[in-house]
């Protein structure tokens, strides 16, 4: 009898273990440029990233140079810093951009500058990706940068942006996410007062603001947000029985960083450096081995994650196109007065 009760408790104790989940949302050391798409000898794009969009440039004719040089990654310099309305003057906007910084200790991490008006008034600067990461992107890259679709479907891998499991770092999407109980962010503090908040975006599309604190450290730091609505006690939860197939694919994504600077602070440049964002979860299901394969009946995830996949790259893809336009219409003389001007 003894020995039951043991087992139970053990068993009781476990439980917590194997029902929540724990991971890196994305590691900026691993979206380093490692492979050149375009003209030029350069790195400058992410392989495990890289996403072709040339695909729904619709009816307007383009040549297989242009069609090529349309792809684009996660590369730490292709995110993009967006200024509040306020602050949108040209001098602000081109000072503030992303760039591949050397860490001695983590290798290459994503260093961010913004410009923020010296005016003393309230301003905010939001780092995002070039693109929403797609949460069911089931394509690989070639070493040449070619991106081609997978044959093993929906269900039976993780996607590309997604964790290779055994502990791997996720791209962006972190998959059967249910309660998230806390988050962290590692990112190297220059004394700035300015306040730091992480943008995730749920399964529905939904996006969450959640507030890390100040910036003001020197060096490196372990920010963590802690859920106050989170409930330990199991008892005290809302329990309640939810369908199971095809409602079990929730996920969380990152939509990137938010910067808030008081009027009373400092304004001008401001320079900080990012690691990696990490979450601690509840799943939303655990793994189980069923007697039927609904989804081989069925095919309804399939069926609604490749609809979803569609719908994010037109949406990411037509952007693309429009920078594209615009960077060819762009100027590419050399200044009046520069001294190589008269070589040309």
């Amino acid at each position: 009898m003894k020995k039951v009760l043991i087992l139970i408790v053990i068993a009781m104790l476990a439980v917590p273990l194997f029902a929540g989940g724990e991971g890196v949302l994305i590691d900026f050391s691993l979206l380093a440029a490692d492979i050149t798409i375009g003209e030029g000898d350069r790195p400058n794009q992410n392989q495990r990233t890289l996403m072709d969009f040339s695909h729904v440039t619709g009816g307007t004719a383009f040549s297989d140079r242009h069609r090529d040089a349309m792809r684009t990654s996660l590369a730490i310099e292709n995110w993009e810093v967006t200024l509040a309305s306020s602050a949108r003057f040209p001098t602000n906007m081109a000072n503030s951009f992303t760039r591949e910084a050397a860490s001695r200790q983590f290798g290459t991490v994503m260093g961010v500058r913004v410009h923020f008006p010296t005016e003393p008034h309230n301003s905010w600067a939001m780092i995002r990706p070039p693109f929403e990461i797609p949460a069911f992107e089931m394509t690989e890259v070639d070493a040449d940068g070619t991106v081609t679709r997978t044959q093993n479907g929906f269900t039976s891998g993780p996607s590309r942006f997604e964790s290779s499991g055994d502990g791997e770092p996720a791209f962006g999407v972190i998959k059967n996410v249910a309660v998230i109980r806390e988050i962290m962010v590692r990112f190297y503090g220059l004394n700035f007062p300015h306040r730091l908040s992480v943008i995730l975006i749920d399964s529905q599309g939904n996006e969450r603001t959640h507030n890390m604190g100040h910036m003001r450290h020197d060096g490196w730091i372990s920010a963590v947000w802690v859920n106050p609505a989170y409930m330990q006690e199991v008892r005290n939860r809302d329990l309640r029985l939810m369908p199971l197939y095809p409602f079990n694919t929730p996920f969380t994504k990152f939509g990137g960083f938010l910067i808030q600077r008081d009027a009373a602070h400092i304004g001008g440049d401001f320079v900080t450096y990012f690691k990696d964002v990490s979450i601690i979860y509840d799943r939303a299901t655990l793994d189980q081995d069923r007697d039927i394969d609904d989804e081989a009946v069925w095919g309804i995830i399939q069926q609604r994650e490749e609809a979803r996949k569609t719908w994010e790259m037109e949406r990411f893809g037509h952007d693309q196109i429009l920078r594209f336009l615009e960077q060819e219409r762009q100027a590419t003389a050399l200044p009046f007065g520069h001294p190589d001007r008269e070589q040309q």
